[in-house]
């Protein structure tokens, strides 16, 4: 998945003062990231845009 996707999401509070935010990413977004839950995410600011990569762990052992 090399190619780039824009869309714009909400970002929600959590409610528990820690500060972080939580954002629901469409189905289609996941779906062509090959996004799963548990997967981790690399977030970069790139030229004024929030940019999400997965973390792909190319060096795990059988």
């Amino acid at each position: 998945m090399n190619e780039s996707m824009r869309t714009t999401v909400k970002c929600h509070d959590p409610g528990d003062g820690s500060g972080d935010v939580i954002i629901d990413l469409p189905d289609n977004i996941l779906e062509r990231m090959d996004l799963h839950i548990g997967d981790s995410l690399i977030i970069e600011l790139i030229g004024g845009s929030i940019v999400l990569k997965p973390i792909r762990d190319a060096d795990v052992q059988p």
